[in-house]
């Protein structure tokens, strides 16, 4: 725990770190006030890309933690991030929420079902057979394939709910042609933060979140500390059949307060 003393700038995770669904944990809001105290930064890095970051700002204000919109970095907007430096056609078939499809249209993208360019699959609350026909037709012709991130399930208060992941394993199965994936734990994500905040020195970034295979992954790829909440979907048994291993491991936000701020 001593070398979260250090840390400068928290990236957390929302479901299962944060809050789950519309609950907040109780330990949440006295992380971010010791924060604030302290003068250490806090960024809330998601993966669910059905939102906005306009949309997660407001829910974590009704909440009760006054944020900035620089304080929110969705996959959607690493993807966006991603397209614009790699300077992909503007002209794209993108199988996501209204939500979604708004933050790449005030990006300066050109949304279509009529030739488009490339293929972006996002968490697609409103998915339809039209909408996988349609991205599968186009991927098979060739088109790119970038998915916003590669979470299985999405944790809700009742339970788990498919996610990115398993669209893009449906996708996947009917063409046989896997995306590029952008979100945590990718570079691609890694990237986006780095640049947008510049998170230069690692050893004072910590990424905080309740998944092995993106939150824990991502910080291990960055090689800044990572450190596993238990109070979302990873079991402290679950640790022992997995290849990545956090640099610390507590109960919720509520112990790196109580040590450490």
């Amino acid at each position: 725990m001593d070398r979260l003393k250090r840390i400068e700038t928290f990236l957390l995770d929302l479901d299962g770190t944060f809050y789950l669904g519309d609950q907040l944990y109780p330990w949440s809001l006295p992380f971010v006030r010791a924060c604030e105290q302290l003068g250490k930064r806090f960024i809330f890095v998601t993966n669910n890309s059905s939102q906005s970051g306009d949309y997660y700002v407001e829910k974590i204000r009704k909440m009760g933690a006054s944020i900035t919109p620089d304080q929110v970095f969705t996959a959607g907007q690493a993807t966006i991030f991603y397209l614009k430096k790699y300077n992909y056609p503007k002209e794209i078939y993108l199988v996501g929420t209204p939500a979604l499809e708004k933050e790449f249209r005030e990006a300066g993208f050109v949304l279509t079902d009529e030739n488009p360019e490339t293929v972006v699959l996002g968490f697609d609350l409103t998915l339809t057979y039209e909408k996988l026909e349609r991205a599968c037709s186009f991927i098979r012709q060739g088109l790119p394939f970038i998915a916003t991130h590669p979470d299985f399930n999405c944790p809700t208060p009742a339970g788990p709910i498919p996610d990115c992941g398993a669209m893009i394993a449906l996708i996947t199965a009917s063409t046989g042609v896997e995306p590029k994936v952008i979100g945590k734990p990718h570079p691609e994500m890694i990237e986006a933060l780095r640049t947008k905040y510049g998170l230069e020195d690692p050893t004072k970034v910590a990424m905080v979140g309740d998944r092995l295979y993106t939150d824990i992954a991502m910080g291990k790829a960055a090689g800044i500390t990572s450190v596993l909440v238990l109070s979302g979907e990873t079991k402290l048994e679950d640790l022992k059949a997995s290849d990545t291993q956090p640099d610390v491991v507590v109960e919720n936000l509520g112990e790196i307060t109580k040590a450490c701020l």
